[in-house]
């Protein structure tokens, strides 16, 4: 399993540790480039991103049954490996959605709607902006504020909040260029549209989650627009849920090329 992070996130923080082992899987989660210890890539898009991955699946030997997960920011990424067939079913979970989509506009943050249009209008000046202005730290204090209660209860416990500051701060490692290319791939066109992606999509996302960035209706939209997804809104849950639910997320993924059940327990 591919582990798409989200925005400005090393991979140093994963998710499920404790679950793949007994699940027989292989979590591996992919610095992007400008991010953590890759190398930056100026020109960085989601096509160059697909190369990327297709040459590092090259290097441990293509293997057969690989799937991808998309935390936040990451969801475009991931479904840009699954646009172009590089893996076989994907995880969305709290995931950035197509915001630039008509039929979410009316739901937008004011200063979402405004991020979205300078992305697709100005990308350059956008883009140049926040890599001039966004730090690690900067970054941590938009994510608390925009998470609810349930989210802000793990994000500041210990250990977990202190591995979550110091994936940043490896994120950020090179300066925030690397950052700031990939809000504008994020907000940009999508590499393929929704409607052609063919494989499975599963969607996960908190009722609780009350970040303005992920998707405004919950991925209802989204999974409408995917030909093969399954929606999962669980109420009690927050953007967090990609931890506190991780085995079920890693359990279903699994079964669409195991052929195993989908049930979580």
């Amino acid at each position: 399993m591919l582990f798409c992070t989200g925005a400005a996130m090393s991979g140093s923080l994963g998710f499920g540790e404790n679950h793949l082992a007994a699940l027989s899987l292989r979590l591996i989660a992919i610095d992007r480039p400008g991010l953590g210890a890759s190398d930056a890539h100026p020109g960085k898009t989601l096509a160059s991103w697909v190369e990327d991955t297709r040459q590092l699946l090259s290097a441990l030997g293509s293997p057969r049954d690989v799937t991808a997960v998309g935390f936040s920011q990451g969801a475009p990424f991931a479904l840009a490996l699954a646009g172009r067939e590089l893996v076989k079913a994907v995880a969305i979970v709290s995931g950035q959605d197509d915001l630039a989509w008509p039929a979410l506009a009316p739901r937008l943050h004011p200063d979402v709607a405004a991020m979205v249009r300078a992305a697709r209008q100005e990308p350059e000046g956008f883009e140049q902006s926040f890599a001039g202005m966004a730090t690690a730290d900067g970054l941590w204090q938009l994510i608390l504020g925009m998470s609810g209660e349930r989210d802000r209860a793990l994000y500041q416990s210990e250990p977990f909040g202190s591995a979550y500051q110091r994936c940043l701060r490896e994120g950020f490692s090179q300066g925030a260029r690397g950052y700031a290319r990939d809000l504008v791939n994020a907000l940009g066109p999508w590499l393929v549209a929704p409607e052609r992606i063919s494989v499975k999509v599963d969607l996960w996302y908190g009722g609780l989650d009350t970040s303005t960035v992920h998707s405004p209706d919950f991925g209802a939209t989204l999974a409408a627009r995917l030909p093969n997804a399954t929606l999962t809104v669980e109420p009690q849950e927050g953007g967090s849920i990609l931890w506190t639910r991780a085995r079920d997320i890693l359990v279903r993924l699994k079964s669409h090329v195991s052929g195993g059940t989908s049930a979580v327990r």
